[in-house]
C-alpha cells in the first residue's frame, strides 16, 4: 500500500491533544480534506480544551475519542476502518520515567506493541510512529523505551502482510515547546538567574511546523521498516540562555541523571545501514538496504550524527529570533504539555 493522499481518507492521532497533534490536526483541516480524524487521548480536560478551537461542529470530520495506548481492545474499536495512523502517545519526561519506570514500559513499550497489533489487526494501511533523539544510543529510561517502541514498530512490517505497513521518525528538541528548556529560561528571567546544567552541552532542533511537514514528508517516502532522520541544526544551551536573557548571570549546576552532553541521532554502529538524502538519512532494515537504496548515498563507516559535531549550529542572534516566532506558533495552538 502507497501512500494516496489525505484527501478522503480516515486519520487517527495517538496522543493528538499535544502540540504535535494539535498543528498536525491544524495542517489536515486547512490543507486538506480528510474524510475523517481521529484525535485519541487518555485526558479529558485537554480534549475539552482543545474542543473550543478545532470544534466538531465546526469540521465535523473531527472525532474525539478517551483511550489509552495500553489497552488493547479501546484501540481495536478506534481503529476500526481507519487508513492512516499517527502514533504520538507518549511518557517524555526523564525525570518521571525514571522515577516510574514501570508506567514507562507500559506506555512507550506495551503501547507501542498494541498500536501494532490494533494496526494490523483492523488492516490500518499505514502507521508513522514517532521517536526521538534519546532512542539512539540511550542512557535513560525514556530513550530506551522509546528505542524498544521503534523497534516494535519496524518489526510490524513483518507481521502486517503486505497490508499494514509501518516507519518511524526520529527527530531533536521542538524548540519552545513545553518540556523544552525555552519556558524555564522565560521564568528564570524575571530573576536575573538563569540554570544551565553544562555550558558544553548541545541538542538538535526542530520547530513544530517542521515536525509536522517530516511527518507527512514520511507518508510520502515511506515503503515500510525506515527510520527517518531530518538534517537539523544544533545550538548550545548557554547560547539559548543568552539569547533570552544576555543580562542575566548564568549558574552551571551539573549534569542531571540520565542526561548526554550530546544528543545523537544516529549511531556509528548504524552507519552501515544509513543512507542520506538531501535533506535527511534513513536508518534501514539491514535486509532492505540495497532494496530501497534509490537516490540515497552511503554514509561513511563510522558515520554519527551528533549534535555536537554537527556542522549546522543556530547563532544566538538566530536563537533569539527563533525563540520569538515558536513563542507566537505555541500560543496561538496550545499552551499545554504533549
Amino acid at each position: 500500500m502507497s501512500f494516496e493522499g489525505f484527501d478522503g481518507k480516515k486519520i487517527l492521532i495517538t496522543g493528538g491533544t499535544g502540540s504535535f497533534g494539535q498543528f498536525m490536526v491544524k495542517t489536515l483541516l486547512e490543507s486538506h480534506k480528510p474524510a475523517r480524524v481521529i484525535i485519541l487521548s487518555r485526558d479529558e480536560w485537554k480534549q475539552s480544551e482543545m474542543q473550543k478551537t478545532y470544534d466538531p461542529r465546526v469540521h465535523p470530520c473531527l472525532r474525539y475519542f478517551i483511550g489509552d495506548v495500553r489497552d488493547l481492545p479501546r484501540l481495536k474499536t478506534a481503529f476500526h476502518g481507519v487508513d492512516y495512523v499517527i502514533h504520538a502517545a507518549a511518557l517524555k519526561q526523564i525525570g518521571a520515567c525514571e522515577y516510574n519506570p514501570y508506567e514507562a514500559i507500559k506506555t512507550n513499550v506495551i503501547g507501542g506493541q498494541n498500536v501494532v497489533e490494533a494496526a494490523v489487526e483492523t488492516g490500518v494501511k499505514l502507521v508513522v510512529a514517532l521517536s526521538t533523539d534519546k532512542a539512539a544510543a540511550p542512557v535513560n529510561l525514556y530513550g530506551a523505551t522509546k528505542l524498544c517502541s521503534d523497534k516494535l514498530i519496524i518489526a510490524a512490517n513483518q507481521m502486517g502482510a503486505g497490508v499494514t505497513k509501518t516507519c518511524v521518525v526520529r527527530y531533536g528538541n521542538v524548540f519552545g515547546s513545553r518540556g523544552s528548556v525555552v519556558p524555564l529560561f522565560l521564568q528564570q528571567k524575571q530573576t536575573g538567574n538563569l540554570t544551565v546544567t553544562d555550558e558544553r552541552m548541545t541538542r538538535f532542533t526542530i520547530s513544530l511546523s517542521q515536525g509536522v511537514q517530516f511527518v507527512i514528508d514520511a507518508f510520502k517516502r515511506m515503503q515500510g521498516g525506515e527510520l527517518f532522520i531530518p538534517k537539523l541544526p544544533s545550538y548550545r544551551i548557554k547560547d539559548v540562555a543568552t539569547a533570552i536573557a544576555p543580562e542575566a548571570k548564568i549558574e552551571i549546576t551539573g549534569i542531571r541523571p540520565g542526561e548526554k552532553l550530546h544528543e545523537c541521532m544516529i549511531p556509528g554502529d548504524e552507519s552501515y545501514c544509513t543512507l542520506e538524502y538531501e535533506s535527511y538519512y534513513v536508518i534501514y532494515p539491514a535486509e532492505y538496504k540495497d532494496a530501497h537504496k534509490a537516490g540515497g548515498k552511503a554514509v561513511a563507516e563510522g558515520f554519527e550524527y551528533s549534535s555536537g559535531t554537527n556542522t549546522w549550529w543556530l547563532s544566538v542572534e538566530q536563537l533569539r529570533e527563533q525563540e520569538y516566532l515558536e513563542e507566537k506558533e505555541e500560543k496561538s495552538l496550545a499552551s499545554y504539555s504533549k
